[in-house]
C-alpha cells in the first residue's frame, strides 16, 4: 500500500462550480491492474481502482475508480462510485454515483448524489435523519425484517363497467 500525495485535478468541483477539485491524500487499496477477493477492512479512507470481489468495510471515504470492477457488499461512511459495483452498499453519510458510475444492488444511505449519466439498478433507501441501527450494523437489512415482495398488477375494472353499461345503451 502506498500513499498518494496531494494532487489537483483540472476539472470542476463536485458541485459543478468553477473552483478546481483538490483530491485529499488517500491510500490506494487496489491498483488498476490488480485483482483481489476476500474481506477488506480499512481504518481510514481508500480507493479501489482494480477488480475486487468480497466484502469492504471502510471507516472513512471509499472511492471506486472509473475503471474498477467491484462485486462486493460495501459499508463505509462515504462511498463514491465512478466504476462498476455489483452488490449492496451501506453509506452512513453519503453515496455519490458519478457520471461514469454504475451500481447494481440495493443501498441504504444518509444522503444521495447521482450525477447525470450515473446508473443505478436496485432499491435505494435514503435516511436523512441517520441510518437505523440495524442497517448501520447489517448490510442492507430491513429494520422490520420483512421480505420485499413484488407487486402483482390488478386488472382494470373499467372494462367490466363499460361492458355492463354497454348492455343498457
Amino acid at each position: 500500500m502506498t500513499d498518494v500525495g496531494l494532487e489537483t485535478a483540472g476539472g470542476l468541483s463536485t458541485n459543478g462550480g468553477s473552483e478546481l477539485l483538490t483530491l485529499e491524500p488517500k491510500a490506494t487499496v487496489l491498483a488498476k491492474d490488480d485483482t483481489v477477493a476476500g474481506k477488506l477492512h480499512l481504518k481510514g479512507s481508500g480507493q479501489v481502482l482494480g477488480s475486487f470481489s468480497g466484502q469492504i468495510e471502510c471507516d472513512g471515504d471509499l472511492v471506486i475508480g472509473p475503471e474498477a470492477d467491484v462485486e462486493a457488499e460495501i459499508r463505509s461512511v462515504t462511498v463514491t462510485i465512478a466504476g462498476v459495483v455489483r452488490g449492496n452498499v451501506v453509506a452512513t453519510n453519503r453515496l455519490k454515483i458519478t457520471s461514469t458510475g454504475r451500481l447494481e444492488g440495493d443501498a441504504s444511505v444518509g444522503a444521495l448524489v447521482v450525477q447525470e449519466g450515473g446508473i443505478h439498478r436496485g432499491v435505494i433507501r435514503v435516511h436523512p435523519e441517520g441510518l437505523p441501527p440495524v442497517i448501520a450494523v447489517g448490510h442492507g437489512q430491513d429494520t422490520n425484517g420483512a421480505a420485499v415482495v413484488p407487486l402483482k398488477t390488478v386488472p382494470n375494472p373499467l372494462g367490466r363497467v363499460r361492458k355492463l353499461w354497454g348492455e343498457f345503451f
